[in-house]
């Protein structure tokens, strides 16, 4: 079965566009005690690290599910999950049900990047799997943007005079970009290397074969075949225990790479983002944060989109110790600067910063989608992101809410900038440990890059073993 020799699947995965959650610009209306649910800001930094725990514990949960039972199976279970914490924080009657809310959002979101990745990454050619993994996971910021729009006009008191019901409009509106996505992810076909290692391969075969016939039909050329042959052990599931020595015994230096880019950009992302909108209305007097966070998630997008190809071309190891170090040092020069920055000079710094940073932070969950086997690629996604967003996602929020409250009393926006500098600081560990841990997986198959465990002993052939071509 030929996995990767050039064919290009149709019906792009566009995961996650309806992830973008426009909290930042709804703060001022949460904070409200008529019409929003009375939150202080060290509130909206605990809903952020809620909505991360959340994400955590489902990325571990739907992790080891996708492993089992499948990448498609699961994308849609996630995106579900994701629908109905979304429509139910439009219904929050007090703060603790929007913690909730924000939990449950936060696990179906945890789990669309043990899911989306791996389906992502097996389906694509070694040739383009970079940028389009890059600018797939960049695409948060599609979302982003959308939900800082919505709430311009719906936070907008000569248009909406009711501005409770703007911002549960806000909520529930944000969720119909799911609803488009779940009916489009229905024609996204299951992982044929998963199908494959699952003694699946009939199906797994009719799918690569329908994808070839595709794209020599609509290019008109012939692709070409391949010979060489990787014997796999047909397994159903993989023990934890198994996983557990994949991921510390067989590939520590690997190991400890992930961990580095996960909390780096954790940290530096949620940290910022979850606080931004906060910022520029306590701080700064911006009345609709809307359109800035707006500005800021297309410079992120931006960034994924046209740095992507760079990954495929220059490589991983000098684009991501690039963008990591490039952003890191860009926010402590923010930092510095910040008492003296405006609105809008804070947004372009963040636009800039972001910009590099964004390609960075996608590269982190293609490396760990691409340097362990596929029999454990979704769990070590829901491993290192869980680990690493635990240590930045949620003592970031939380870092930053307390930050900003300390900063409102002395009324001085540098009280923010400590944040910023152990931002900066974990950003550039992340991109030196790259240097020297890192993986040239560009160009490069899946298996070339991380053997699969059930082709471990393929010199002997069982009646439980299959042979399928090695992917070119």
């Amino acid at each position: 079965m030929a996995l990767d020799r050039g064919a290009r699947p149709r019906n792009g995965l566009d995961p996650r566009r309806a992830r973008g959650h426009h909290l930042g610009s709804l703060s001022d209306a949460l904070k409200a005690d008529d019409t929003g649910l009375g939150l202080s800001s060290s509130d909206i930094g605990l809903a952020g690290a809620v909505y991360v725990a959340g994400a955590c514990v489902g990325a571990l949960l739907f992790g080891q599910l996708t492993d089992r039972f499948g990448r498609k199976k699961l994308f849609l279970l996630t995106l579900g999950v994701y629908l109905v914490g979304t429509v139910l924080t439009a219904f929050s009657m007090n703060p603790l049900w929007y913690f909730v809310c924000r939990f449950i959002t936060g696990a179906g979101i945890g789990g669309e990047y043990a899911a989306i990745n791996p389906a992502i990454d097996e389906l694509i050619p070694a040739k383009y799997r970079g940028r389009i993994d890059i600018a797939i996971n960049g695409s948060f910021w599609v979302g982003a943007a959308f939900g800082a729009m919505l709430t311009v006009p719906l936070l907008d008191p000569d248009v909406v005079t009711n501005q409770e019901i703007g911002w549960r409009a806000a909520f529930a509106l944000g969720a119909i970009l799911a609803v488009g996505i779940l009916i489009v992810r229905r024609n996204v076909p299951e992982s044929p290397r998963w199908l494959f290692i699952h003694g699946r391969e009939e199906e797994a075969e009719r799918i690569v074969r329908d994808i070839e016939e595709t794209v020599e039909r609509e290019s008109g050329t012939t692709l070409d075949g391949v010979s060489e042959t990787l014997t796999i052990r047909q397994r159903k599931t993989i023990p934890l225990t198994t996983i557990a020595k994949t991921v510390f015994t067989l590939y520590p230096k690997r190991t400890v790479l992930c961990l580095a880019l996960f909390v780096g950009q954790a940290f530096l992302y949620n940290a910022f983002f979850f606080t931004y909108g906060d910022s520029l209305s306590t701080f700064l007097d911006v009345k609709q944060t809307g359109w800035y966070i707006a500005a800021f998630a297309a410079s992120n997008f931006a960034g994924a989109l046209i740095l992507g190809s760079l990954f495929d071309t220059v490589g991983r190891v000098k684009m991501i110790a690039g963008t990591y170090i490039l952003s890191g040092v860009l926010l402590a020069v923010a930092g510095l600067m910040l008492g003296d920055l405006t609105a809008v000079q804070l947004t372009i710094f963040g636009m800039v910063i972001f910009f590099f940073a964004s390609a960075g932070a996608s590269a982190a969950y293609l490396t760990a989608s691409e340097v362990f086997p596929m029999e454990t690629r979704a769990l070590c996604i829901a491993f290192f992101y869980a680990i690493g967003t635990a240590a930045g996602g949620i003592s970031g929020p939380l870092y930053f809410g307390s930050l900003i409250d300390s900063a409102t009393e002395s009324g001085d926006i540098v009280g923010i900038a400590p944040g910023y500098f152990v931002g900066a600081a974990l950003m550039v560990v992340g991109g030196i440990v790259a240097i020297f841990l890192g993986v040239h997986a560009e160009q490069e198959t899946l298996e070339n890059v991380a053997r699969p465990l059930t082709a471990e002993d393929d010199d002997t052939t069982s009646g439980s073993e299959k042979s399928q071509p090695t992917p070119a």
